[in-house]
């Protein structure tokens, strides 16, 4: 594991936050977050409105890598994956501490991203989750330049590719299994939407399946019998819908999509559904997760046996669509006491809580996580009513700052 700061400064007489709040310089980056406001709006917007489907973040990370060489940062590359990375050094290349925000959206491929104003709201797909902590990695390079602040350890600005959904976090599991970084980060810092409540310390475990039912088809009048993809489709929602989830530790299903069949008066050739899977406890997860395929293989069966008569039998394929571990940082931990350092200088009464982001990856690794929004207030996330405010977002960037700085230490 890479040397951390801490273990030079975490002793009880010394608050690496408390530190920095008496340096000029945090002065001069605060007074920077305080009157760029339009500086940091136009950013947002620009971000915003370059569009990042699911899989297809290219020509945003473009954006990014273009960014990231204009503020100074060194060695800015595209991984093989996608995920644009560059360094800010410090003194010693160790500890590396990574600055985190998602590339992509929820929003499929022409969807309209152009952002309107509605008084001081920001409105379009995505302004929210996550050009919010986006536009923040470029604000918090822009401040730490402006201040002129150099760092005992090194900042590693990463945008990500594949946080959102069938994405299954593929951008950072690439960063800590096969990219540059793979084995050289000391702790992972990942800013995710507006909002600044909850400190994301503990990962939601989740498991997404994609499961297929076929057959032969046929008319409904004169090939009755034969077996129905969608009869099984509902058994399985049946039999899902009756399992009794736990409400501690909390245990969660859903079957988000039902696709199949072609006219009312057609037996389908196919039908499938998408099930999503989530708990705290990955032994309750293992445990929803055996209901679900049995689920799927009893009503395979049970249709085959009830139509036996056809002579035909339903084939079925389940795919593992997505797998996220779950996990925790501990309360205990350097990162997470600083996280809620950080937050009370900022006037911040944080909450630890637990949620699926891209720090599922490092916390399943023992690598210390966190996951912070980054201010300002918004609502409809997901939706293409979702809007922004950028009200209180100064406070936000100012967290991420004492936070990011307290584990890689101020140089003089």
């Amino acid at each position: 594991m890479p040397r951390s700061l801490f273990s030079l400064v975490d002793r009880p007489s010394r608050d690496p936050v408390r530190t920095l709040l008496k340096d000029q310089r945090i002065v001069r980056a605060e007074a920077f977050f305080a009157t760029s406001a339009d500086r940091f709006n136009a950013e947002h917007i620009r971000i915003c409105e370059i569009p990042a489907p699911p899989f297809k973040e290219h020509e945003r990370g473009r954006y990014f890598a273009a960014r990231f060489i204009e503020l100074g940062l060194a060695d800015v590359h595209t991984d093989s994956v996608g995920n644009v990375i560059g360094f800010r050094r410090g003194v010693n290349d160790d500890p590396i501490v990574v600055l985190s925000a998602h590339l992509d959206t929820v929003f499929p491929e022409g969807t309209d991203v152009r952002v309107r104003r509605e008084g001081d709201r920001l409105c379009a797909p995505g302004i929210a989750d996550n050009a919010a902590g986006l536009a923040a990695l470029i604000a918090l390079i822009q401040a730490l330049n402006a201040a002129q602040i150099r760092t005992k350890g090194t900042l590693a600005f990463v945008a990500t590719v594949g946080e959102e959904g069938e994405g299954n976090l593929r951008g950072v599991r690439h960063l800590f299994s096969e990219g540059k970084l793979a084995g050289r980060v000391a702790s992972f810092i990942s800013f995710d939407g507006p909002g600044l409540d909850y400190i994301t310390n503990q990962a939601l475990g989740s498991r997404r399946y994609r499961v297929r039912f076929s057959g032969p088809g046929g008319h409904s009048w004169a090939d009755f019998g034969v077996v129905n993809p969608v009869h099984a489709v509902g058994s399985v929602v049946a039999l899902m819908s009756a399992y009794r989830a736990p409400a501690e530790p909390r245990t969660t299903f859903n079957i988000g999509r039902i696709a199949g069949g072609e006219s009312v008066n057609v037996i389908p050739a196919a039908a499938e559904m998408d099930v999503d899977l989530r708990s705290a406890s990955d032994e309750e997860l293992n445990r929803i997760e055996d209901h679900l395929l049995n689920a799927v293989h009893r009503a395979a069966e049970e249709e085959n046996t009830g139509r036996a008569v056809s002579g035909q039998s339903l084939q079925m394929n389940v795919q593992l669509i997505g797998d996220r571990p779950a996990g925790e940082t501990p309360a205990s931990s350097m990162l997470v006491r600083a996280a809620l350092a950080a937050s009370r200088a900022c006037g911040i009464d944080a909450i630890l809580n637990r949620a699926s982001t891209d720090s599922n990856i490092p916390i399943s690794l023992g690598i210390p996580a966190v996951t912070i929004g980054t201010g300002g207030a918004f609502n409809d996330a997901h939706r293409l009513s979702e809007w922004y405010d950028p009200a209180g977002r100064e406070t936000g960037y100012r967290r991420a700052m004492l936070l990011s700085l307290a584990m890689t230490g101020l140089a003089s």
